[in-house]
């Protein structure tokens, strides 16, 4: 497992538009259907990344506990599954109902909304205010495989209360860490 920073969108960035495929539902979604009042969690993860497995269980935890206040979540895979078929659609469609994500998982085929957002690895996070502006980027804690700190999101919580409250969100953001994003070879 390669350890693959964020490249950090600039804060303010409107966020890139998208419609893809829900692995979940079966039907094609937009970020204009699934942003949320408040807020919008935009998340690049897939199945298989023990950084994302690290995190899943407390991820859903916040997704169940954010929703509620107007804050949207949805995650993206851009995993190239030719050589990496675990992160196909339809095992995506089984992770997501085994792990019980509360949120669209959405499939990046052509892997340009991935490049749309710079994003790098997974976890890679983006939160974006009620105007789709970039207010967060970052890691979603402190914790990370084999580390022994506590995965607790403190991180996207804080960006996330800084929004429902009205309040900036600060800027000094730590990046994500993860696998990196498994880009398909030019000629495939």
């Amino acid at each position: 497992m390669s350890a693959t920073p964020s490249t950090m969108m600039p804060l303010g960035t409107l966020a890139p538009g998208f419609e893809l495929y829900d692995t979940v539902s079966g039907k094609v979604k937009s970020l204009d259907l699934l942003k949320g009042d408040l807020a919008t969690v935009v998340m690049f993860i897939c199945n298989h990344c023990p950084y994302v497995l690290h995190i899943n269980t407390t991820l859903v935890h916040l997704a169940n506990t954010y929703q509620p206040k107007g804050v949207s979540f949805v995650a993206i895979s851009s995993n190239d599954v030719t050589n990496y078929p675990q992160d196909s659609p339809e095992r995506m469609k089984s992770h997501a109902e085994h792990i019980g994500y509360p949120f669209p998982y959405l499939y990046d085929e052509s892997q340009n909304v991935a490049r749309a957002y710079d994003a790098a690895c997974t976890p890679d996070i983006f939160v974006f205010d009620a105007a789709l502006r970039c207010a967060y980027r970052g890691q979603f804690d402190a914790s990370r495989p084999k580390n022994d700190i506590p995965v607790t999101g403190k991180d996207l919580k804080n960006a996330l209360d800084c929004l429902i409250a009205g309040r900036p969100v600060p800027t000094d953001q730590i990046p994500s860490i993860g696998c990196n994003i498994k880009w398909k070879n030019p000629s495939d």
